[in-house]
């Protein structure tokens, strides 16, 4: 990890007894190599078409994800699951509906080389980062060596997504012992989602990403999409249909909902959870109530910098969007 969370508020005002408590802010320790990290975030030449950045799928200024059911790959091929927040997302468990990689460094290398979405291979993408001069200087100054590997890239991603944190929510003003951070009808709602099971599975600062679950417990999901979550990593047939449980921060920002991007609205995803999940039917004023507490869960959004990329030099491929 480079950034540690730091508590700016008295462990002593918080409500500890609550099954949720709040996200903290980071404190960066190796500045040089997030602002690295976040330069390759940036930088669509890590993909084959040159138009194809991390912040494509997983746009900053939309919440962390694409608002796309699935999100758009090379040659304008459609992904097959909706691409998850990258906010808070060090938080997690694992990375991916299917929870295939351990880390945030595991996952950054997946998309550069899978031919649905970046559609590049690692070494082609080590060979394109070497031909920029200020990019060899960096890696150098960051991780003493200029014979970086995809290892060193994939860490420098990683060290930058570890500080998009989203603190300061009003429901965490809340837990942190501010009566007046919500409303009663968004107190009632976090108190149905407490009190009819939500928290089973949303819980922890993140509200969610620390288990896999079954889409479909007490009634059967009904989807078209393929992807079948767990089963795909652990060859498990009790696997099948388990999804890592995503988190509930800035939930209101990430539509659409669950892994196949069914759900449009927050209303429609409380329904269909409420059924499939728990086997209750909310009232439409329960359901109001619940998105009313949901949209509590909004923090403060990274303030990011776009950053200058390198320029490319003579040796560096051009983008080629359309071949």
């Amino acid at each position: 990890m480079t950034v540690a969370l730091a508590s700016t508020h008295s462990p002593a005002s918080t409500r500890t007894a609550e099954p949720v408590s709040p996200i903290q802010a980071t404190e960066i320790r190796h500045p040089a190599r997030v602002e690295l990290g976040k330069k390759l975030f940036f930088d669509p030449r890590l993909s084959r078409s040159g138009f194809i950045s991390c912040n494509s799928c997983h746009n900053l200024s939309m919440g962390g994800s694409d608002n796309l059911k699935t999100s758009i790959g090379h040659k304008w091929q459609m992904g097959p699951i909706n691409s998850p927040t990258v906010l808070n997302s060090s938080l997690n468990v694992a990375q991916f509906w299917d929870g295939r990689a351990k880390s945030l460094a595991e996952q950054a290398g997946g998309p550069i080389a899978n031919p649905k979405e970046m559609a590049f291979t690692h070494d082609l993408a080590i060979d394109m980062l070497r031909s920029i001069p200020q990019y060899i200087e960096e890696f150098r100054a960051v991780f003493g060596t200029e014979q970086f590997t995809i290892t060193e890239v994939t860490e420098a991603i990683a060290a930058f997504e570890e500080t998009l944190v989203t603190p300061n929510a009003r429901f965490d003003k809340w837990l942190e012992g501010d009566d007046d951070a919500i409303s009663a009808q968004e107190l009632n709602g976090y108190q149905l989602f407490r009190n009819s099971g939500c928290v089973a599975c949303h819980h922890g600062p993140n509200l969610g990403g620390t288990s896999f679950q079954k889409m479909g417990i007490v009634e059967p999901y009904t989807t078209d999409n393929p992807e079948e979550g767990r089963i795909a990593v652990t060859g498990e047939d009790a696997d099948r249909f388990n999804f890592k449980v995503p988190t509930l921060r800035n939930v209101e920002l990430t539509y659409p909902y669950f892994h196949d991007g069914a759900a449009d609205t927050l209303s429609q995803a409380v329904d269909i959870m409420g059924r499939i999940q728990l086997g209750r039917k909310f009232t439409p004023q329960e359901n109001t109530d619940i998105v009313a507490f949901l949209k509590t869960l909004t923090g403060d959004q990274p303030q990011v910098i776009l950053p200058i990329l390198p320029p490319s030099s003579d040796m560096t491929p051009r983008p080629a969007p359309f071949e």
